[in-house]
């Protein structure tokens, strides 16, 4: 794993890649820290910090999406199935490598509320946890972007897949706010979610019976459950998919320097479930 570390995060300065992501960042969340807490006077580096999220949704595509399309595109991937080393070492040293990238701006971050400090009134806790928290979120981002560059072999499309998915999750409070709240409402995002899941199953699968009695039995029991209380459905959108607005964890820091430690446990479950779908996209290629 570590050589395979290695390798990657060497590629990405050798093409550029992690200078630009690096460089972008920083010279961004310093246009940002010079108006608001040099020039304004604002004591918070967080508030500064969380101006700078919509760079991830350029930054992070542009870093994970050679991951594995160019593998793929070159078929290089190839040794990948007959490497000595296990595959989740392969796709854990890649991730890591991503994971350095984005962590170099943040270490140079942690300088900024020194510099704060130095001109007077300082919260070094919330702004070094906030630090932490942002760091993670970028973590999150390149574990979904790593598990869509591994579904495709251009990396066009894996920028765009990704770019587009980080948009949503960036607006995602404003499209809950145009959710309808009924229970049958809910009760048809139940199982467009189901169908969600029964195709993904037959995606790796390649089991339609399987998936079809998965999406029968779902189906079944959501409409049982409707049937005998409808009213567990109401607003169960709004609040079930709530906990996709991601940035909200980080959000609750800059904004009120509150620490959601649930919030923090599901961006490690995020990390953990999309480089487990990565691996299993990877042996599905394997195997087909």
């Amino acid at each position: 794993m570590l050589a395979v570390y290695k390798r990657e995060l060497r590629s990405y300065f050798q093409s550029m890649a992690g200078c630009v992501f690096v460089a972008f960042l920083i010279a961004f969340t310093g246009i940002y820290f010079m108006a608001y807490n040099m020039t304004a006077g604002y004591p918070y580096f967080s508030y500064t910090l969380s101006g700078s999220l919509i760079v991830f949704l350029v930054g992070i595509p542009l870093i994970t999406m050679r991951s594995f399309s160019e593998e793929r595109r070159n078929r290089t991937d190839q040794l990948l199935f007959t490497a000595p080393v296990s595959l989740w070492k392969i796709v854990w040293g890649k991730y890591l490598a991503m994971a350095t990238v984005i962590a170099i701006p943040n270490v140079i971050f942690c300088i900024f509320p020194l510099i704060i400090m130095s001109q007077g009134t300082a919260y070094l806790t919330v702004d070094y946890i906030s630090i932490g928290v942002f760091f993670l979120l970028g973590c999150v981002y390149a574990a979904i972007g790593m598990f869509l560059s591994s579904l495709t072999e251009s990396q066009i499309i894996a920028f765009i897949s990704t770019f587009g998915i980080l948009l949503v999750l960036y607006l995602w409070d404003g499209i809950l706010s145009m959710l309808p709240a009924s229970a049958l409402s809910g009760l048809l995002g139940v199982l467009i979610l189901l169908a969600v899941v029964v195709f993904y199953i037959w995606h790796m699968t390649g089991n339609a019976v399987l998936s079809g009695i998965v999406g029968a039995a779902g189906a079944a029991v959501g409409i049982a459950v409707y049937i005998a209380d409808s009213g567990v459905y109401e607003n169960l959108l709004t609040n079930v998919l709530g906990r996709l607005a991601l940035a909200n964890v980080f959000t609750d820091i800059t904004s009120n320097s509150i620490v959601d430690l649930t919030g923090i446990a599901l961006y490690l479950s995020i990390i953990a479930v999309f480089v487990f779908l990565t691996i299993q996209s990877i042996q599905k290629r394997r195997w087909s």
